[in-house]
């Protein structure tokens, strides 16, 4: 498969090429203090030669390797001579074109370097290649690391996507189980609600099939799904299943996982209030607090105690958990409690999306 290649000079290439230019001449400031310093010389004309001769072979060498490798994500020449080719030249066309402006601001002979001393001329030729090629070395290592932490960012996103398919996987098919197993009861009990579910069943299937299969959802859909979600569970359980689901509009359009509401709805109906004789009701509320999403969902069953101690309670809520720690790290909290007039209260809490 082709990749199409990048622009060579894109706004975070030329980025990159300033802030290279930058510490260059911090660089060439420290080097020109450093020889005024030993060599007794004049300030000034230090720092003309040096800065000269470094943003020379700075701009010869960072843009030599965009044109040479720009269109790539690693920014050097990953093959053949390319890459000590282009720090030979930029040594050469920085040295001779920064000694020449030098020269001419000193007021010197152009590129007279037979008056130079065998000794000064040796130290000139070694400050400028080993400041060149350690400029060149650095810049090259934070490419190179800025690369991998890309990679690895990439890597981590495939892993929470692939994660995050796998439970959704595994929640699925869990909820068309029960769903199956409740349709078949009716069958002989209650022909005509087993119709109105199957029905159903079938509404809702055909928008969890057609519907994305991204990582992220608004709010809004997730608080719709769950409604066909207990329109399905009210045509089994009748007038013993109440629900009222509470989503501000501000809130509407906040991603977050798909089916993270469900398990919690589906463990409150299975271990709440099917063992009540009565059955009771399911409240979903969402609100803003303190720059994070709360999400609660209550219900009147029997309790918390009673539903720990029913069979299979925890499949759904260790789901939900693995979720929040995928998507939200250690950010993502689920918590349970009794609720305040009886029953069982979950609360989802995570970080709000910054406003773009």
């Amino acid at each position: 498969m082709s990749v199409e290649a990048l622009p060579r000079f894109r706004a975070e290439n030329v980025r990159g090429m300033l802030r290279h230019g930058l510490i260059t001449v911090v660089f060439c400031c420290f080097i020109a203090a450093a020889l005024a310093i030993t060599q007794h010389g004049d300030w000034g004309a230090q720092m003309v030669y040096s800065l000269s001769i470094g943003l020379i072979s700075w701009l010869f060498i960072d843009v030599g390797r965009l044109l040479i490798s720009g269109h790539r994500e690693i920014l050097w020449p990953s093959s053949g001579p390319w890459g000590y080719l282009l720090v030979a030249g930029g040594v050469t066309v920085g040295f001779l074109g920064g000694n020449a402006i030098g020269d001419a601001w000193t007021h010197q002979p152009l590129l007279d370097f037979g008056s130079f001393t065998e000794r000064k001329l040796a130290t000139t030729i070694i400050i400028t290649v080993t400041a060149t090629v350690c400029m060149c070395f650095f810049f090259y290592s934070l490419g190179r690391s800025k690369h991998m932490r890309r990679q690895i960012d990439l890597a981590q996103r495939n892993a929470t996507e692939a994660r995050l398919k796998l439970l959704e996987t595994q929640l699925e098919p869990h909820m068309l189980f029960n769903t199956l197993a409740n349709l078949r009861v009716l069958i002989t009990a209650d022909p005509p609600r087993a119709v109105a579910m199957l029905d159903r069943l079938n509404n809702y299937l055909r928008m969890t099939l057609s519907g994305s299969r991204a990582l992220a959802h608004p709010l809004s859909a997730e608080f719709e799904r769950l409604a066909d979600y207990l329109e399905l569970m009210s045509v089994r359980m009748g007038e013993r299943l109440r629900y009222t689901l509470d989503l501000p509009d501000e809130l509407r359009g906040t991603p977050v996982p798909p089916l993270l509401l469900q398990p919690l709805v589906e463990n409150s109906i299975r271990h709440g209030l099917e063992p009540k004789v009565e059955g009771g009701q399911i409240a979903v509320r969402a609100r803003k607090d303190a720059g994070r999403l709360v999400i609660e969902v209550s219900d009147t069953g029997v309790g918390l105690d009673a539903a720990q101690t029913s069979e299979g309670s925890g499949f759904g809520l260790e789901q939900v958990r693995e979720r929040l720690a995928t998507v939200y790290g250690d950010q993502g909290r689920m918590n349970l409690a009794a609720g305040p007039s009886g029953g069982t209260l979950a609360t989802l809490s995570f970080p709000l999306p910054p406003r773009p």
